[in-house]
């Protein structure tokens, strides 16, 4: 099955980490989520973690915390070369194609090298579900604020751009996180947009925000404008706990 309007998931919501260190990972509510907007009762769900330069511990950390749930996996890499032969038709055939984070300026330099950007769009519009956590989340959008150039947040203005709207990822979790949206798009850096704390999700039905959802109870998204006098108003969305098991 397929979603019933091209649908984007962009959250800083994602796997529950485990007790058993960094790849002790567990599917979240945000996933069964987007099982949900996918309409699939086993969805084929596939990985996509370029952000980070396809590393086999986090693939397979995917694949183990998706063992023995409803979820169908799979994964495409990039580096070092395509693990699949056709990646159209591999796409093509998801529910649900989910972006783990990292870097969103080499994420999204890399899929415009192997033609990510149409077959991925293409997919958006046939109704497989777009879904991510930070930088595959921020790369659908305009762009934000990004640590892909160094640890001082700077601006990323070359996303898809598919939602027109600046995204802010990571909003409640990293202190340089807020002020440096504000001042991003105070300076007209950047556009208008929406912002998530740890935990949040912005669902978008096209291109209009339809809900703001959370796995847990206290994270919140944003709306983030700037105003005539080239404040930058930061007004909380109503936001919906999500009532899966994780």
């Amino acid at each position: 099955m397929t979603a019933d309007a091209p649908t984007i998931l962009a959250t800083s919501a994602g796997f529950r980490r485990g007790p058993r260190g960094p790849y002790d990972v567990h599917i979240g509510p945000i996933h069964r989520f987007a099982a949900e907007l996918s309409g699939a009762s086993n969805p084929r769900i596939c990985v996509l973690a370029q952000a980070t330069g396809d590393p086999q511990t986090l693939i397979g950390a995917c694949y183990s915390a998706f063992a023995g749930t409803e979820f169908r996996p799979s994964h495409l890499a990039l580096f070092p070369m395509p693990n699949v032969a056709d990646i159209r038709q591999h796409l093509l055939e998801q529910d649900i194609i989910w972006v783990e984070g990292g870097s969103v300026a080499n994420l999204c330099a890399v899929w415009r090298a192997h033609g990510l950007e149409a077959i991925l769009h293409e997919a958006w519009q046939s109704g497989v579900v777009l879904a991510g956590i930070s930088a595959g989340s921020i790369c659908w959008h305009q762009g934000g604020s990004t640590d892909s150039y160094g640890p001082e947040l700077r601006a990323f203005t070359d996303g898809l751009a598919w939602l027109p709207y600046s995204n802010g990822v990571h909003y409640d979790g990293e202190e340089q996180r807020r002020p440096k949206m504000h001042e991003l798009i105070a300076a007209g850096t950047l556009g208008d947009g929406y912002a998530t704390d740890d935990g949040a999700g912005l669902y978008y039905r096209g291109t209009s925000l339809h809900e703001v959802v959370a796995d847990r109870e206290g994270p919140r998204g944003y709306e983030l404008k700037r105003a005539a006098d080239g404040s930058v108003v930061e007004t909380p969305l109503p936001t919906r706990l999500l009532a899966y098991d994780a």
